[in-house]
């Protein structure tokens, strides 16, 4: 395998809906008969992919189907794709905690896995009992991790309830002891699933920071799963897009980002409702939200520009005074800007007037927007107001705040210059 850490052939997990087991005793029968004749397993042959907005017509569901990739010592791979797509069940093979259907993995050297808050861990010992028994199962002496005790209770912060039953720690405690035993003890390969997303912000930068240093200052190989792009961009040299049980895309994180993105754009857009438009002379036909390239979408990257189209009936000929705005509203509603300018400065087409707003990229922090639009003649009067409407969402992939996940730095972000004197 030379300096190949992890190498995943022909890779496939199927389950049965509905039941637990492998199914009826026919076909346990059925499957001892291929086998004993030297058949491959009938039931391999059926079977759908992994949509779960779907019902389908088979009772057999293929959670991963034909996974092939490898993973170079000492790189951190990120593994994304949305709900249902396989991830977790990849991490599972991997940890060995399911076995795969077909396929195989080569694997160098021993794997430490944090899937879920507590794995790994017996509620009833103590956070102290937990750390030797995990060092246990990864094959290390009581002296080696008594070695390291000291810098796991300190990473984790939990030193005040290390001799408690962890059954009385939050999840956050668990999580902090889960990774901080998963990090330090030295395994050649660290797998890392969605966890961290319950950690505080602090704690967060803490293990970035510390999968970092056993990728890069050590030569550990990390498998990191998220859905939040910011730490993957931040954080990995390699990823993969699962799409529904199978590897879509592989290579470059940037571009796996791009293309995860891609799966969850749908048309963000205004359409005016015809009853309510009787004996109004300017008025929203339509308006919509597009990216670079010109496709309608409600998801855009930090980098991405956002681009606003609007088209507006305007039935009078003269309308020299009248105003068109555009407000961005965060998740509390609070407006974040607002613009403004003359109807009469844009060319007409017969009654309708076309108009795009181009916004700056790069500048609007990571979270859930929505937009307010106005037709008016300042401080007189309001022709159509069209209110929270065009809901967008805008994903971190790459800004210094990455690593803190869930906390609410603002709604802009500058770089402005910082200097001493």
């Amino acid at each position: 395998m030379s300096n190949i850490a992890i190498k995943v052939e022909n890779l496939s997990k199927q389950y049965r809906l509905g039941e637990v087991g492998t199914g009826t005793v026919s076909h346990d029968l059925n499957r001892w008969w291929h086998r004993v004749r030297g058949k491959e397993d009938p039931y391999l042959k059926i079977g759908e992919t992994n949509d779960r907005t779907k019902k389908g017509d088979s009772e057999y569901v293929w959670a991963l189907q034909d996974i092939n990739f490898e993973v170079q010592q000492g790189e951190i791979l990120g593994i994304i794709g949305k709900n249902g797509a396989g991830k977790s069940t990849l991490l599972k093979i991997l940890s060995k905690v399911t076995a795969p259907t077909t396929g195989a993995i080569k694997a160098k050297g021993r794997i430490a896995s944090l899937l879920e808050v507590g794995t790994g861990f017996h509620p009833e010992l103590s956070g102290r009992e937990n750390i030797y028994l995990n060092g246990t199962i990864l094959g290390m002496t009581k002296a080696e991790v008594k070695n390291k005790l000291d810098e796991i209770v300190d990473f984790a912060g939990v030193e005040r309830y290390i001799d408690t039953p962890v059954k009385r720690y939050s999840s956050g405690m668990m999580v902090r002891l889960g990774f901080a035993v998963a990090a330090h003890l030295e395994p050649e390969i660290l797998i890392v699933d969605e966890v961290l997303a319950v950690g505080d912000a602090e704690f967060q930068k803490k293990a970035i920071g510390k999968m970092q240093e056993v990728s890069q200052g050590q030569g550990r190989t990390v498998l990191f799963v998220s859905h939040n792009m910011g730490s993957i961009a931040q954080l990995c040299s390699k990823a993969i897009l699962l799409y529904q049980g199978a590897v879509q895309n592989t290579g470059n994180v940037e571009l796996i980002i791009n293309s995860y993105l891609s799966l969850n754009k749908t048309p963000s857009k205004y359409y005016v409702d015809k009853n309510k438009i009787k004996n109004k002379d300017f008025y929203f036909k339509e308006i919509s939200c597009i990216d670079d390239f010109n496709i309608e979408t409600n998801s855009y990257n930090f980098n991405e520009h956002i681009t606003i189209k609007m088209l507006i009936k305007a039935d009078t000929i003269t309308f020299n005074s009248v105003k068109v705005g555009v407000a961005l509203l965060d998740r509390n509603e609070t407006r974040v800007f607002s613009s403004i300018a003359d109807l009469s400065s844009f060319d007409r087409k017969y009654d309708d007037i076309l108009i795009y707003v181009k916004l700056p990229n790069s500048l609007f922090a990571p979270g859930n927007y929505s937009f307010l639009f106005a037709l008016h003649i300042l401080n007189q009067e309001i022709f159509d107001l069209v209110e929270n409407t065009c809901s967008i969402k805008i994903y971190d992939n790459g800004t210094e705040f990455s690593s803190i996940e869930g906390f609410h730095y603002g709604n802009i972000i500058i770089k402005p210059d910082w200097y001493a004197q």
